[in-house]
C-alpha cells in the first residue's frame, strides 16, 4: 500500500508542472549559460599564423621571371597572328601559282590576310621584303636555260 502524500509535497510537484508546462525561453542576451560562455558571443576562434612556405617563394620568382622569357615573347598574339600571316601567304601563292601563275603575286597577302588578318599581312610582306634582298633575285642555278648560238 503506497503512503500518502503530504501537502508540502503536493504543492512542489504543482508547482513543478507548472514550471514544466510555461514556455521555455531560451538564453537571452547577458545570461551566462551552464558551460560558462556568455550568451550571444561566439567562440573565441584561435589566430593561426600561416608560414610561407618555401615553394610559394618559388613560384612567385618563376611568375615574374616568365614575364620576359622567351616564351611569353613567342606566345604574344601579335606574333602568332604574323606567323600564321606569313604561313598562310606561301600557302596560297603556292597553291594559286600552279593553278593560274599569273595572280600568285596577290595571292600572297589575300592567304596572310585571311589567316593572319593585318598583321598577317604586314608580316609576309616584310618576309617578302627581306626574302628578296637576301636571296638577291634569280640566280644562275633557277635560271631557265637559254639557247646557245653554235
Amino acid at each position: 500500500m503506497a503512503k500518502r502524500r503530504t501537502a508540502k509535497q503536493k504543492a512542489a510537484t504543482r508547482k513543478l508542472v507548472a514550471l514544466n508546462k510555461r514556455k521555455r525561453k531560451g538564453t537571452t542576451k547577458g545570461m551566462v549559460r551552464k558551460t560558462a560562455r556568455r550568451a550571444f558571443i561566439g567562440k573565441r576562434k584561435r589566430s593561426v599564423k600561416r608560414r610561407i612556405s618555401t615553394s610559394i617563394k618559388r613560384t612567385k620568382r618563376r611568375s615574374s621571371m616568365r614575364k620576359t622569357s622567351v616564351k611569353s615573347i613567342l606566345g604574344s598574339k601579335t606574333l602568332q597572328k604574323v606567323a600564321l600571316g606569313v604561313g598562310g601567304g606561301v600557302m596560297a601563292s603556292l597553291a594559286v601559282g600552279a593553278i593560274a601563275p599569273q595572280f600568285s603575286r596577290f595571292a600572297g597577302p589575300a592567304g596572310a590576310f585571311a589567316l593572319g588578318g593585318i598583321e598577317g599581312v604586314i608580316g609576309n610582306l616584310a618576309l617578302g621584303m627581306f626574302g628578296n634582298r637576301q636571296g638577291g633575285g634569280t640566280t644562275a642555278q633557277n635560271a631557265s636555260p637559254q639557247m646557245e648560238v653554235l
